[in-house]
């Protein structure tokens, strides 16, 4: 038998007895990760696994992988490598874009279960197989040509305020840079009639926002003849949910009759993260980008008139393959005009399996550096505009769990971070939603108090 840190317990199945062990879960990369780690935590859970917070007390390893870098790879070796040598007879099992991508250099690594993207709910099975022979389960279906929407139901996030809904996978884009298409397969969405039971289930756990994602999720339902519009009326349309937000967006497939639309539903909060990656036309079209920085402004510029407070937050990549300092100076003068709210910078990493992979004139590591340095500085700026812009405004704040003994902590619609003294209000806020008014900001956050 299966020994659990000299604990046993047994329960039938199918006339099988099996032990409950405790399982430590890791998840890298996305929201979409995350929402599928607790889906398959959910699964296990139910049929009688535990859950194990931290790792000396873990029986098997269950990592969700990410491979959108080299560096997401080399940081899965060093966790792999870590684990095996701090708990030598632990089972480790890999999940995820990694192994999907790259099925050969999984199998080389030193784990004893893989299940690819499509089969995480083959867990279960995975490891019933293992715990009888013992030998390396390998679950990774070839997704190359077409997808399906693996069905997944999640209750809630354990200890999140907030819950992600995953309503669309897989990327039919093919930018130069990006290895999404071969880890996740061709696009395929999640049914409107699914969605709905599914936040439904969220509100009856008393979840009051959702967080809608996808891998491509401008693209959700085209499949069905749908757009992404209709999933957020689903999820809005759902009583008890009191706000919806949307993950990462692709700024092309977004039409006037889609931001008309979203403008009327109340519950959709003014947040908006298009994915950006250059301001440099001649970029964009290397990256095979299917718009032009004269495109992205205009949409921009159409989402700020039709929602009051809007925040636009965006993905910024510097140092491209032939990226001159022309190209970067065009890219450079285009994100300080957009003042975006927030924005994530980070270089060009080359990433095997790519068309960018192999192109010429890769650019120097310590000139990709300096020029994020020189974006984030100008994006900086922007973020802490944006945040002044709310000083002396009240404005509805989500508050989530405590994390400090000083300070509740939690959420305005456009995603502003906000802080409100514990000695003005004892009580957990958690979970509530009060109406504070923004006094002064301090680092990375706005200061205030509940006037509700």
């Amino acid at each position: 038998m299966l020994k659990s840190h000299n604990k046993y317990i047994l329960f039938l199945y199918n006339c099988y007895e099996v032990i409950i062990i405790r399982i430590h879960y890791i998840s890298f990369g996305c929201k979409v990760n995350l929402y599928e780690t607790e889906c398959v935590k959910e699964l296990l859970v139910s049929e009688g696994y535990e859950i194990s917070e931290s790792e000396k007390d873990a029986d098997i390893f269950l990592i969700n992988t990410c491979t959108v870098t080299s560096e997401s790879d080399k940081k899965l070796r060093k966790t792999i490598n870590r684990i095996k040598k701090s708990y030598p007879g632990a089972v480790i099992g890999l999940m995820g874009c990694f192994v999907q991508a790259f099925p050969d250099k999984a199998k080389e690594l030193n784990a004893e279960i893989l299940i690819g993207n499509g089969n995480k709910t083959e867990i279960l099975s995975a490891l019933r197989q293992y715990h009888e022979c013992k030998a390396k389960q390998l679950y990774i279906n070839d997704n190359s040509v077409d997808s399906r929407f693996e069905p997944m139901c999640l209750g809630g996030f354990q200890k999140k305020t907030r819950a992600f809904l995953k309503i669309q996978d897989g990327c039919n884009q093919f930018c130069t840079y990006c290895i999404i298409p071969k880890a996740r397969g061709r696009i395929c969405s999640k049914p409107v009639d699914e969605i709905k039971k599914e936040v439904e289930i969220l509100a009856e756990n008393g979840y009051k926002e959702v967080v809608i994602v996808g891998i491509n999720l401008s693209f959700y339902g085209k499949e069905f003849g749908l757009r992404l519009i209709d999933a957020i009326e689903t999820v809005c349309s759902v009583d008890g949910i009191e706000r919806v937000r949307l993950g990462s967006l692709e700024p092309e497939v977004i039409s006037d009759e889609d931001i008309e639309r979203m403008s009327r539903q109340k519950k959709l909060c003014p947040q908006f993260h298009l994915s950006l990656q250059s301001g440099c036309d001649r970029t964009l079209k290397a990256m095979n980008r299917h718009y032009t920085s004269e495109e992205y402004a205009e949409i921009v510029s159409k989402l700020r008139s039709a929602f009051e407070n809007c925040a636009i937050t965006t993905d910024i990549m510097v140092g491209f393959p032939d990226e001159t300092e022309d190209d970067f100076e065009k890219s450079y003068n285009f994100v300080k005009k957009m003042n975006f709210s927030q924005a994530h910078i980070f270089p060009y990493s080359k990433r095997e399996g790519t068309i960018a992979y192999k192109m010429e004139n890769q650019v120097n590591e310590s000139v990709k550096n300096e020029r994020a340095k020189k974006i984030a500085e100008i994006t900086n700026k922007s973020h802490i505009e944006f945040m002044k812009s709310h000083i002396n405004g009240v404005y509805p704040v989500l508050f989530e769990r405590e994390q400090s003994p000083e300070f509740h902590n939690g959420h305005t619609p456009d995603y502003l971070f906000i802080k409100v003294l514990k000695k003005s209000c004892e009580k957990s806020l958690r979970n509530q939603i009060f109406y504070v008014k923004i006094d002064r900001i301090e680092n990375d956050c706005c200061i205030g108090h509940i006037i509700q």
